[in-house]
Parts: C-alpha cells; sequence; structure tokens
C-alpha cells in the first residue's frame, strides 16, 4: 500500500510528516465516513499508475472538498485487505462511497474532474450539499 506521495497510506487533507511510516493496511469499514480512492497497479513504475498519482497531486483541493482519501497498492504479493476486497487485475481506480460501497470502478487513469464529476452525482453527495440535481 503507497500513499499518493511517499510509501504510505495519506489522507490528501494530512501533511505527510503526519503519517505513520508503518501504518496497517484499512478495510473498507475503517475508512467509512470518507471516500477513498485506492489505485491499483502490478508495479510503481506503471505508466498508467505514474499517470494517474499526477492527475490526483495536481487538484488536492477538489479531492480534499469531497473528504477523499488517496490510497495506492502496487505491490500485488503482499495481498492486502483492500487488495483481497476489491480484487483488481492490473491498473485499476476504484472509488469507494462514504457507505463503504464501491461506486465506481476505472480501468484507465482518470482526471480530478472526471471523479469530482462522478462523485457530485452521488446521492449521498448531492445530500451533503443539498443539491436536487440528479
Amino acid at each position: 500500500m503507497r500513499p499518493i506521495l511517499a510509501g504510505l497510506i495519506l489522507a490528501v487533507t494530512l501533511p505527510l510528516a503526519a503519517v505513520a511510516q508503518d501504518a496497517p493496511q484499512p478495510t473498507l469499514a475503517e475508512l467509512k465516513g470518507s471516500r477513498p480512492v485506492v489505485v491499483f497497479a502490478d508495479d510503481p513504475e506503471d505508466p498508467k499508475f505514474v499517470q494517474q498519482m499526477a492527475m490526483l497531486e495536481a487538484l488536492p483541493e477538489e479531492l480534499e472538498k469531497r473528504r477523499v482519501v488517496v490510497l495506492t497498492d502496487t505491490d500485488p504479493a503482499a495481498n492486502g485487505p483492500l487488495r483481497r476486497q476489491l480484487r483488481p487485475q492490473g491498473f485499476g481506480l476504484v472509488l469507494i462511497d462514504v457507505d463503504g460501497t464501491v461506486a465506481h470502478r476505472r480501468p484507465l487513469p482518470t482526471s480530478v474532474r472526471e471523479l469530482a464529476n462522478f462523485i457530485d452525482r452521488t446521492p449521498s453527495r448531492r445530500q451533503e450539499t443539498g443539491s436536487q440535481r440528479p
């Protein structure tokens, strides 16, 4: 499991120094209330993974507004709880809603704008913002 900027789990809203070096990989139950975006790859040098991380790092304030926590997993051999539960195949991005359910899966890098638009259309986000738009 790798964070958005270094080798740890990292909430976009937390400074890197605030993250414990040997943090255990969380379960989906432990992440309820936030919107985890889990980025999987078989190797940290995967071009899709590198591109995805650059996209996420470009607009952290948009992710922060939506309570997004970015998690990465580039070690299939470790077979952590998120990898076992979400069963990725190669590169993949999985968005988990605040209730812990899988809201969206993408096999290709996704811009923050696309993620934000998808999040903003979910019932939980519409309820948070008071939006009546479908």
